[in-house]
C-alpha cells in the first residue's frame, strides 16, 4: 500500500475545522492535565511517606510494562468494540486512581501495597484508553487531515506536560495534596461527558468503512504476532515500528530520570529555575514545533523523512550528553523536543494511514508496544550503563548505537 500523495491544498491547523475534534481535544487536554497533576501528586507523597527508591523504581515500571504486554490486546478491544467505551472506562480508571490516593491521604491509612495497586490501576488506564483515543482521531478527521490532529493531540499533551506539575504544585500548596488529588478526579468529567453522546466510533467505521471487525482469535503475545504476520508485507507500517522501537529501546525518555546529575555537572544540581529549564526544554520544543508545522501545513509524513529526522535527533542528544555548557544544553534539549515531535507525529499519521481498517486498532496497539512498552528497558540502556562509564557517556553511545540502527533502517528503506 503506497504513501498518501502530496497534498497541495494544505489548511493549517486542519483537524480544529472539525466541531468534533474541537471537542474531543478540549475534553482530551483536561483529562491530559489531570494524568499529569496525579503524577506531581502521588510521587510527592509516596516519597515523602516511605522514601523508597523501590517504589519510585516501581512507579516507572507499572506505567509502561502494561503497553508491553497489553497494547495489542487493547487495540484488538477497540477493533471489537466501541473505542469510546472503551475510553470511558480509561477515564472511570483515572478518576478511581485519583479518588483512591485522596482517601488513603486523607485517612492516613496508605501503605506501600496501597500505592502499588493505584499505580498499576492508573498504568492499565493508560493502556486501555491509548489505542482508542487514536482510533477515534482517525473517525473523526479521516485519513486526510490526520497528520494535523495527531500533531495537535500531541501539542495538547506537551502543554499538559508543561502545566500539570505548575498546577499540581499549586493545588498542593492551596489544597493540599489530599484534597488536591480529590478535586484533580474531576479532570476527567469533561472528556467522560463528551464521550457519552460522540457521534463517532464502532458504528461510523462500519458505516462509512464497511469492514466489519475481526474477532480475537488470541490472546496476549500470540495477538501480537498474529497482527504483525497480517501487516508484516506493508513496508511502510513495518519500517514505522522499527522506528519507533528503536527510539524507544535506546533513549526514549530515559534521560528524563537522569536529569538531576545532568544539572549538578553543569553546576545547577538545586532545585529551581535552572534545572526547571532544563526539564520543561523539551517540552517546549514539542509545542513550538507543532504550532510551526500546523500554521505553515509543512513536513508532511514520509519514512525516509522520518527516519532522517530522528537521525539528527540522535547527534542533538549525543550532543547534549557531551556538553558542558548549561545554554547550549537547553538548546539542543530544545532542538531535540522540536525533531521528536516532528519525526513522531509522521510516524504514529503513517501507521493510521496504512493500517487496514478491520485491523486498525490492533496495528495502533503494536505501534504502542513498539513505541512505549520498550520504554521499559531504556532505562537499562542508559541507567545501567551509566553505571559503568557515566551517564554522559552511556546516553551518548545510546543515541549512537540508535543511530547506526536508524542508518541500517533508512538503507532498507531505500532499497525498498
Amino acid at each position: 500500500m503506497g504513501t498518501p500523495a502530496p497534498d497541495s491544498g494544505i489548511r493549517t491547523f486542519a483537524a480544529l475545522r472539525h466541531p468534533g475534534y474541537r471537542g474531543y481535544i478540549t475534553g482530551g487536554f483536561v483529562a491530559m492535565l489531570g494524568d499529569s497533576i496525579e503524577h506531581v501528586i502521588s510521587y510527592w507523597m509516596i516519597f515523602q511517606t516511605f522514601h523508597s527508591p523501590m517504589l519510585g523504581g516501581f512507579a516507572i515500571f507499572s506505567h509502561w510494562i502494561p503497553f508491553l504486554l497489553l497494547s495489542v490486546y487493547s487495540g484488538a478491544l477497540a477493533d471489537r468494540f466501541d473505542p469510546r467505551r472503551m475510553m470511558q472506562v480509561g477515564m472511570l480508571m483515572f478518576m478511581a486512581s485519583s479518588l483512591g490516593w485522596g482517601v488513603l491521604f486523607l485517612t492516613g491509612t496508605l501503605q506501600a501495597w496501597h500505592a502499588m495497586v493505584l499505580l498499576s490501576i492508573h498504568g492499565l488506564a493508560g493502556v486501555i484508553n491509548s489505542p482508542a483515543q487514536q482510533m477515534l482521531i482517525h473517525d473523526i478527521v479521516g485519513p486526510k487531515e490526520l497528520q494535523s490532529a495527531v500533531r495537535i493531540n500531541t501539542s495538547a499533551r506537551t502543554v499538559g506536560q508543561l502545566a500539570g506539575p505548575a498546577i499540581g504544585g499549586a493545588f498542593m500548596v492551596l489544597l493540599g495534596p489530599e484534597w488536591g488529588v480529590l478535586a484533580n478526579a474531576l479532570c476527567y468529567v469533561p472528556q467522560l461527558i463528551w464521550l457519552a453522546r460522540a457521534p463517532y466510533g464502532h458504528k461510523y467505521r462500519e458505516k462509512h468503512e464497511g469492514a466489519p471487525p475481526r474477532p480475537i482469535r488470541t490472546s496476549g503475545f500470540g495477538e501480537m504476532f498474529a497482527t504483525l504476520r497480517e501487516i508484516r508485507a506493508n513496508r511502510t507500517i513495518v519500517t514505522m515500528l522499527g522506528l519507533a522501537g528503536i527510539y524507544a529501546l535506546f533513549v526514549g525518555n530515559a534521560y528524563q530520570a537522569q536529569m538531576p546529575e545532568f544539572a549538578h555537572d553543569l553546576g545547577h544540581g538545586e532545585a529551581g529555575w535552572h534545572y526547571s529549564m532544563l526539564l520543561g526544554a523539551h517540552a517546549a520544543g514539542a509545542l513550538i514545533a507543532a504550532i510551526l508545522l500546523e500554521s505553515r501545513g509543512l513536513m508532511l509524513a514520509r519514512p525516509s523523512i522520518a527516519i532522517r529526522l530522528a537521525m539528527v535527533w540522535c547527534f542533538v542528544m549525543a550532543g547534549f550528553a557531551l556538553s558542558e555548557s548549561y545554554t547550549l544544553s537547553v538548546l539542543l534539549l530544545f532542538t531535540a523536543g522540536l525533531l521528536d515531535l516532528t519525526f513522531g507525529s509522521m510516524a504514529q499519521t503513517l501507521v493510521q494511514i496504512e493500517s487496514p481498517p478491520q485491523l486498525r486498532g490492533r496495528v495502533i496497539g503494536l505501534y504502542n508496544t513498539f513505541g512505549q512498552g520498550l520504554r521499559a528497558f531504556s532505562g537499562a540502556t542508559i541507567g545501567a550503563g551509566g553505571a559503568l562509564i557515566g551517564v554522559h557517556w552511556s546516553l551518548a553511545l545510546c543515541a549512537m548505537i540508535m543511530f547506526t540502527a536508524m542508518s541500517i533502517l533508512l538503507a532498507l528503506t531505500g532499497r525498498r
